[in-house]
């Protein structure tokens, strides 16, 4: 079992930034590869970015590639979405997930273990 817990949401205008933190416990951090994943109102969940168990290799969305960075802190079970530029589409609640695959995947199905999700408005 992987516990994930989301923070750093919020209201935020056009053009500003937020870091999102995802803290887990549980199975170990290490082993796992995670993403980011937000869902707005009426849409299907999605992913924002992934990242390796090791950290060395990360996949983006289109739509945040050059905006957004996601992250990991294997020493202190943490891993990191920092967003940038941000723009009233990225109103979401923001997910993240981890899976015991060494690969990354795009697909929310993948994941074995989700957050309760952090809300991000972006006022424009």
């Amino acid at each position: 079992q992987v516990q994930l817990v989301e923070s750093g949401g919020g209201l935020v205008q056009a053009g500003g930034f937020l870091r999102l933190s995802c803290a887990a416990s549980g199975r170990t951090f290490s082993s796992c590869s995670m993403g980011w994943f937000r869902q707005a109102p009426g849409k299907e969940r999605k992913v924002v970015a992934a990242i390796s168990w090791s950290g060395n290799t990360t996949y983006y969305a289109d739509s945040v590639k050059g905006r957004f960075t996601i992250s990991r802190d294997n020493a202190n079970n943490t891993m990191y979405l920092q967003m940038n530029s941000l723009k009233s589409e990225d109103t979401a609640i923001y997910y993240c997930a981890a899976t015991p695959r060494r690969y990354i995947s795009v697909y929310p199905g993948s994941y074995d273990y989700w957050g309760q999700g952090t809300q991000v408005t972006v006022s424009s």
